[in-house]
């Protein structure tokens, strides 16, 4: 798999492998979270792709205290080949080269598999409370 930042084209692949790994709510609109993303660090818009299809990716963040990590997603076709773990990798990579302390992410709680995952790289839950507020509404996230 190679690793590179979100480009442009990369958009209905990348939304149609959030679809397929179940990541896409109504409340979230695929497009305006990568229109989002793309004003604020794009080159921590990771794509992994093989053999040029879009088969895997990671929104990161750094606000300059905490790094944070979106959208971590696997094309179901790829898994158990440790792509979601270069990902991760690659995150941290990203995270420390600017001077990030530590990474944070959000997992459904019901969500068992993935927690197992993360675990499985090291990563423990914290003992805090995600609070959270829309600020601004989405429309219905569309399929495609």
């Amino acid at each position: 798999m190679e690793i590179r930042p979100y480009q442009s084209r990369d958009e209905a692949s990348v939304v149609a492998l959030w679809n397929a790994c179940g990541l896409i709510r109504p409340w979230n609109n695929p497009h305006r979270d990568i229109e989002r993303k793309l004003t604020e660090q794009p080159e921590l818009f990771l794509v992994g792709t093989e053999a040029g299809r879009v088969m895997a990716t990671a929104m990161v963040g750094f606000d300059g205290h905490r790094g944070w990590v979106y959208y971590l997603a696997v094309d179901p076709a790829f898994r158990g080949q440790s792509h979601g773990k270069a990902l991760m990798r690659e995150a941290e990579r990203l995270l420390i080269e600017r001077g990030c302390p530590k990474i944070n992410l959000l997992v459904r709680n019901t969500n068992t598999q993935v927690i197992a995952f993360y675990e499985s790289l090291g990563y423990a839950q914290d003992e805090a409370v995600s609070l959270g507020r829309r600020l601004i509404p989405d429309l219905p996230a569309q399929a495609g």
